[in-house]
């Protein structure tokens, strides 16, 4: 009877002993911070955000000292007006009061023609009458011809005078303030960056300066963490990678709240890897495995912060991990 009980005992317990394939994983929350930075140099004049705050899109972030830049602007706007009214200048030609001078002597000389046409009319008879000579003729004829060319010239310079610039001279005119526009967006822009502020709501995850310390150009003062940036990380095994494809639902579970929260999956690993030495698991044995990321639903990761380990389960499943 002993050989029975025996095979009875190791039955029950290597039925004990074996163990269900687990449907759920453990993994943690990872973060891809947004670190704000100002291209250029300078000492920090303000922090405006504490650490662990939340902030808005669009709050005020943190501000450079920008001296030097504010007077490079002033300069820029200054020069840009400068070479604005040159050009306009060019473009109207000659002032009021030097038309009105060309346009009497234009009126004199219409005068002066007038007179000696009348009086080259008269030579004009009394030679064809032989009542006198062919030199007094002469003399009428070539002072109505003068009178008439200075009637010429004064009628071209003053159409000249209306005309303005020549058309080289304006062309440089606009360069000149094209280049000076220039130079004021890019004195602006300068300005600008030296004041940044939050491209998207979320949690100042850490500062990394204070107020006072010289910042590098392109070195990070902020690090803000949007929820939209926090996701599940957590390692499937080779086994049962190919059930998970991008967008499948999954639970996720954190200690000590009752409701867990609802993500898709977002990213699935190409390259296969060994179980991390450090890892949310509670067998922690060697092999092989592959990475998946899901993402949470909106602003479900508002109150969240990298590092929490939780629970990951397809949705449908009832066996915990």
């Amino acid at each position: 009877m002993r050989f029975p009980i025996l095979c009875v005992l190791t039955l029950v317990i290597a039925g004990g002993c074996a163990r269900k394939e687990p449907t759920g994983f453990q993994g943690y929350l990872e973060g891809d911070f947004v670190y704000v930075a100002s291209p250029l140099a300078g000492k920090l004049e303000r922090l405006a955000v504490a650490k662990g705050s939340q902030v808005e899109a669009g709050a005020p972030l943190f501000t450079l000292e920008r001296t030097a830049e504010v007077a490079t602007q002033r300069e820029a706007a200054d020069r840009l007006r400068s070479v604005q009214a040159r050009l306009e200048d060019l473009k109207k030609g000659a002032r009021p009061s030097e038309l009105a001078t060309l346009e009497a002597r234009l009126g004199q000389a219409k005068v002066a023609s007038q007179l000696s046409q009348l009086e080259l009319t008269r030579q004009e008879s009394l030679y064809r009458g032989k009542v006198i000579a062919e030199s007094e003729y002469d003399r009428s004829r070539l002072t109505h011809e003068r009178d008439q060319g200075a009637v010429d010239e004064l009628s071209s310079q003053l159409a000249t005078a209306r005309l303005g610039a020549r058309n080289d001279a304006l062309a440089a005119a606009e360069a000149d303030v094209s280049a000076a526009a220039a130079a004021k967006e890019r004195a602006d822009w300068s300005v600008e960056q030296k004041a940044q502020s939050a491209p998207r709501a979320g949690f100042v995850y850490d500062t990394l300066y204070r107020e006072g310390e010289f910042v590098a150009a392109a070195n990070p003062v902020v690090a803000l963490l949007p929820p939209e940036n926090i996701k599940v990380r957590f390692f499937v095994p080779e086994a049962r990678f190919g059930a998970f494809k991008a967008g499948d639902r999954l639970q996720i579970a954190f200690t000590g709240r009752k409701t867990p929260l609802e993500a898709r999956v977002s990213y699935l690993s190409p390259k296969p890897e060994y179980t991390p030495p450090v890892l949310y698991n509670r067998e922690n044995r060697t092999k092989l495995v592959f990475m998946v990321e899901a993402v949470f639903e909106g602003g479900a990761a508002r109150d969240l912060h990298p590092g929490q380990p939780v629970d990951v389960m397809l949705v449908g499943s009832t066996t915990t991990p």
